[in-house]
């Protein structure tokens, strides 16, 4: 979710940031393809690593990313810390990244309500300024079983004063690579369910796409059989079209190839939901 939403503003022009805060599960490096990135010192903190520079002639917007991931001597070594070690670890993320200009910054959690998100939002309330923490995007998957634990979330949220920009429902059926239809293995709508149960919007659903895994995992760009269909838009290539497979359709940036994703159009429509709550939030 992090990894599109951040891909979905960069495609919108603005400049993004990442912060991955899943200490014991740093995934964000990978998702990037920029696993083997090392952090460098600059005077007065850390210089994130870029996953891409600012395209204006494109409308793309530069992408950073800060991980525990990238200080770990080798990739599959665990991270087996206490509690204030966690906190020590999530302050010093927030307050010595030097992102410089940057429009959004996501913060990628862990799932439920653990030392992270304790520190993170302590310190975020302490240190920023109220024109700066817009909120959070609370991910959910439609079944009851995943809802009963988000609505966790959602309170925790309420408690420490957090203001929810809206939630999404994630794995809202399976695009299937062969064929044009979308199954909903997993059930749908429990996430709107719990949206309007707690008053706060919902954002939109996101169905699986095995396009995107094989975008991440190789760089080649999606590709879908004729007539597939999600959330009643046709993302098919047109007849004629390559769809980025020529033979030279899988160069290029991450960003740019994402935009033949499936999943681009879905998120496209929460990012721009996204902005217009925090534009309101904050000019408010």
């Amino acid at each position: 979710m992090t990894t599109q939403l951040a891909l979905s503003l960069s495609l919108a022009g603005h400049s993004v940031g990442v912060l991955d805060i899943d200490l014991t599960g740093p995934s964000i490096p990978r998702m990037f393809g920029i696993e083997e990135a090392k952090v460098t010192q600059a005077p007065g903190g850390w210089l994130p690593i870029t996953v891409h520079e600012s395209k204006p002639e494109a409308g793309i917007g530069s992408l950073r990313v800060m991980s525990l991931g990238f200080l770990l001597p080798r990739r599959g070594d665990a991270v087996v810390w206490r509690g204030p070690k966690k906190t020590a670890m999530v302050r010093q993320f927030l307050s010595d990244v030097l992102w410089g200009e940057t429009d959004y910054l996501l913060i990628d959690t862990p799932p439920g309500t653990s030392d992270e998100h304790i520190s993170l939002v302590e310190t975020l309330l302490q240190s920023a300024r109220p024109d700066q923490l817009a909120g959070a995007v609370v991910v959910t998957t439609p079944q009851a079983v995943a809802t009963a634990d988000v609505r966790k979330e959602l309170n925790f949220c309420t408690k420490t004063g957090v203001n929810v920009i809206g939630v999404v429902e994630n794995m809202s059926g399976f695009v299937c690579p062969n064929c044009s239809e979308c199954t909903h293995i997993f059930m749908r709508g429990g996430g709107e369910v719990m949206a309007n149960d707690f008053g706060v919007r919902f954002l939109g659903s996101v169905p699986l796409d095995p396009q995107f895994v094989v975008l991440i995992e190789t760089g080649r760009r999606p590709k879908y059989p004729a007539g597939t269909t999600i959330n009643g838009r046709d993302i098919s290539a047109p007849v004629g079209s390559s769809n980025g497979h020529d033979g030279t359709g899988d160069a290029g940036l991450l960003v740019e190839k994402y935009r033949d994703c499936s999943l681009a159009s879905a998120f496209n429509t929460i990012t721009t939901d996204v902005v217009s709550v925090v534009e309101q939030a904050m000019g408010a």
